[in-house]
């Protein structure tokens, strides 16, 4: 790095673990702010509030249960990395034999437990703990199924995320887990406001979503890297598939950040029709599914 003080030009070295934290803690900070979901919860009422994030889920994103095959779950050890306000991590533990539960943040293992206790789940039925999906803090081999919904792409390693994965995998366990497609409306969509409009044409897909969705350093895939990211990472029988998200059909809850008068015209304008005509291909949502070799 060059420093002009002085009219002089000094180098500087940079500490790329630095850089990795400081990017973590920002995500971390992000997440903390709004826990992924909560801003469809309004009622005053907390388990009808908890139900209302439920039930946007499901309606929003309704290929999460045949994804997930929560029902398939019985006489399994499942950990779920990123649990958000628990939607999905209360159907794990409905019909797993045990849940674990990791999240960067402390406000959504602090969401989730209280949903749990809210809606009477006993306490030997699940573990929550913050943890870094870089560095998980389990033994080699213990769980079954590891799942993970839009999560492991905003960690700066993502690589070194399923490898975690892998290695807590029991062999012959699977891994569920969706990260973002880069070739998505979504991504076009943001391209278009922070790159054409503002001048930068050269963004691209790529930048536009690392910059501007959601925390800071988001990362996005295409089919074919995200199907290399589970088999470098050691994964077999790997398969993959994209599905259209809500942001896709621009049929979210605002954020802040989309609150003004051209919000509300794009809200309004929005040609899904035609985005639900061409399908799936270019959707927001990459599934990816693996297997851990059984003989490891």
């Amino acid at each position: 790095m060059s420093d002009p003080s002085n009219g002089r030009i000094r180098v500087t070295s940079v500490d790329p673990r630095a850089e990795t934290e400081a990017l973590k803690s920002r995500v971390h900070d992000h997440w903390e702010r709004e826990t992924c979901g909560a801003r469809y919860g309004e009622a005053a009422d907390r388990l009808t509030w908890f139900r209302e994030i439920a039930q946007a889920r499901q309606t929003l994103e309704p290929y999460i249960d045949s994804f997930a095959r929560f029902d398939e779950a019985a006489g399994e050890r499942v950990l779920e990395i990123g649990v958000g306000a628990g939607s999905d991590f209360i159907e794990w533990c409905r019909h797993a034999e045990h849940a674990t539960g990791v999240d960067l943040t402390e406000a959504a293992i602090a969401l989730t437990a209280e949903r749990l206790a809210l809606e009477g789940v006993p306490d030997n039925r699940f573990v929550l703990k913050t943890a870094d999906a870089e560095a998980l803090p389990f033994a080699d081999a213990s769980f079954d199924i590891v799942y993970s919904w839009g999560v492991l792409h905003h960690t700066p390693n993502t690589m070194q995320a399923y490898r975690e994965v892998l290695r807590v995998l029991k062999p012959g366990g699977v891994v569920r887990t969706m990260v973002y497609h880069v070739h998505s409306w979504t991504a076009l969509m943001l391209y278009l406001m922070y790159g054409l409009a503002k001048g930068r044409p050269d963004l691209g897909l790529r930048k536009a979503v690392f910059e501007h969705l959601e925390s800071p350093g988001t990362k996005a895939y295409t089919r074919s890297e995200g199907a290399e990211l589970a088999r470098a990472a050691g994964f077999e029988k790997v398969r993959v598939a994209t599905r259209l998200g809500p942001g896709d059909l621009l049929e979210i809850k605002p954020s802040a950040r989309y609150q003004g008068a051209l919000a509300r015209i794009v809200w309004a304008l929005y040609p899904r029709p035609l985005v639900r005509l061409l399908g799936d291909r270019f959707g927001l949502y990459l599934l990816i599914e693996g297997r851990k070799p059984a003989d490891e």
